[in-house]
């Protein structure tokens, strides 16, 4: 399966969410099929995209947010699996495309291609890992619905974009997101202050 065939899938059912993404191929795909101002691309922030959606859904508690991870990037920050789990944020669905590579950074294994299980690590309560572009779909669809943290592992193909340059400036995307955010925000003014980027 591959990554870009599930962004597809699941485009539509991203306009109403807050959707923070990891850098490289995830980023460069989704923005591909047309950007949002709710989409933030975590550039040049290996790691950290599964905790900056944690935070945002701890802050936002009204406003569903998707995370879209790669196991790399995962790898790199297992702790905010254990962050996750402790604090349960029913709004969050956490995507982890897992290519058991580095594909953004040359390709090197990952230790998924070994016999690491991201979907048993943490003790999130409720995990699916999915092999087909139909299963992600209705996984996604799924956990965008229900009211409980989710972490959905995809496997998908080793292969990306040919290039994982973006149109996007960094700074542009962080202002567009904080200033879609406030916008949720004016929409709804009982909800608690809002998180800024």
């Amino acid at each position: 399966m591959l990554r870009i065939d599930c962004l597809r899938s699941i485009y539509a059912d991203l306009q109403n969410c807050l959707v923070v993404t990891i850098m490289g191929a995830v980023a460069a795909e989704l923005q591909s099929l047309g950007h949002r101002p709710n989409f933030f691309y975590l550039q040049h922030a290996m790691g950290l995209a599964s905790s900056a959606g944690l935070g945002l859904a701890l802050s936002l508690p009204q406003q569903k947010v998707v995370v879209l991870d790669g196991d790399g990037s995962l790898l790199m920050n297992l702790g905010s699996l254990s962050t996750m789990a402790r604090y349960v944020p029913k709004n969050l669905v956490h995507v982890v495309f897992d290519n058991e590579s580095l594909l953004s950074v040359g390709g090197f294994p990952t230790a998924t291609a070994a016999k690491t299980d991201l979907e048993g690590v943490a003790g999130i309560p409720r995990t699916a890992t999915v092999r087909s572009v139909e299963a992600f779909q209705h996984a996604v669809a799924d956990a965008i619905a229900a009211h409980e943290l989710m972490t959905i592992i995809a496997k998908v193909e080793a292969s990306g974009p040919k290039v994982y340059v973006m149109d996007l400036g960094l700074l542009e995307n962080r202002f567009q997101f904080a200033r879609h955010i406030q916008s949720l925000r004016r929409r709804s003014p009982t909800d608690p202050p809002t998180a800024v980027i």
